[in-house]
């Protein structure tokens, strides 16, 4: 078993092939503390899905390293499935309702009736199931799908969990519930491997993230580090008190060709915005040139590089 020193998840060099001539998963290493929510980021095909695979036993690598708790996925896999639990994208026993979802799911992993029994109305209460317990989970909405395949992991006790796009369909305030509920359970010990599409999840839940392409680690960070280091770019945003003259939208259009630092510009009728790495000098020069042609400002707004904005970065080299 694990010591103290072990991180919950390790995967070094792993590579995955199905056919022999082209790898899913290429050389891939990265590593999670316990009690660490770690988010997996990629566009569809980038090897996500089949990492998880791998690291919850569906599929043997095809070389490569990858432990959970310090445990040999493709050694022991009877045993690494006894302390993982695993959130993915398709349904299981859609024709049996929620409650007795929430049963199946405590006989499965053998825990005690009266465990099982309490845990359900906790998490019933808790994921906002009551008005739907007792009705068959074909029968509920995508959203309510979600909240419940997430919910009845928590019936059994695990050291690591994957979730693979746990709010899919999802209201925003439910959203907000449940990553809130999964962050304070990391909080007390428990390692979460996240993947999603909505980049503002992985910015407000993940410690850390990994951004992998074709297979590849490609950027690993938090959040903060990332933005700094791809995202640098920020947004400048000035709005005049009066619609510009064609003069004057030429004489804008002559000053932010200029400067060096602009990487995108675009100068319309009352608003002038430009993309770049040295905003604040831009907005300076931006800021004389219009006193200078006795032009008042109404709004400059200066927006700060998002997860989406390295996400698309990073991806693009």
């Amino acid at each position: 078993m694990s010591s103290s020193a072990d991180p919950s998840i390790l995967v070094e060099n792993l590579v995955k092939s199905y056919d022999g001539r082209k790898n899913a998963v290429d050389g891939l290493s990265f590593s999670v503390d316990r009690g660490e929510i770690y988010g997996l980021l990629g566009k569809n095909g980038a090897g996500k899905s089949t990492t998880i695979k791998v690291l919850t036993t569906l599929v043997p690598p095809t070389s490569g390293r990858v432990s959970i708790s310090g445990i040999d996925v493709v050694k022991k896999p009877n045993l690494i499935r006894k302390i993982i639990g695993v959130v993915q994208q398709e349904e299981a026993f859609d024709f049996t309702t929620v409650e007795q979802n929430f049963k199946i799911y405590g006989m499965l992993w053998e825990v005690p009736r009266e465990t099982v029994k309490a845990r359900t109305e906790e998490l019933i209460e808790l994921f906002n199931l009551t008005e739907v317990r007792r009705k068959r989970v074909f029968e509920l909405s995508g959203g309510q799908k979600k909240r419940l395949q997430v919910a009845r992991e928590f019936i059994h006790d695990m050291e690591v969990l994957f979730l693979d796009e746990p709010t899919v369909g999802m209201d925003p305030i439910m959203r907000r519930s449940v990553l809130d509920f999964i962050s304070n359970k990391a909080k007390n010990g428990l390692t979460i491997l996240f993947t999603t599409q909505i980049l503002e999840e992985a910015d407000y839940i993940c410690r850390r993230v990994g951004i992998i392409d074709r297979g590849k680690l490609v950027a690993e960070g938090s959040s903060d580090e990332l933005k700094n280091r791809y995202g640098a770019s920020k947004k400048l945003s000035v709005r005049t008190s009066r619609d510009l003259s064609e003069s004057e939208i030429s004489e804008f259009n002559g000053l932010m060709s200029s400067i060096e630092d602009v990487d995108d510009f675009s100068v319309g009728r009352n608003e002038i915005w430009a993309m770049g790495k040295q905003m604040n000098r831009v907005m300076n020069e931006v800021m004389r040139k219009m006193a200078a042609m006795s032009i008042d400002v109404e709004q400059v707004n200066m927006d700060t590089p998002s997860l989406d904005d390295v996400f698309l970065d990073v991806v693009k080299r």
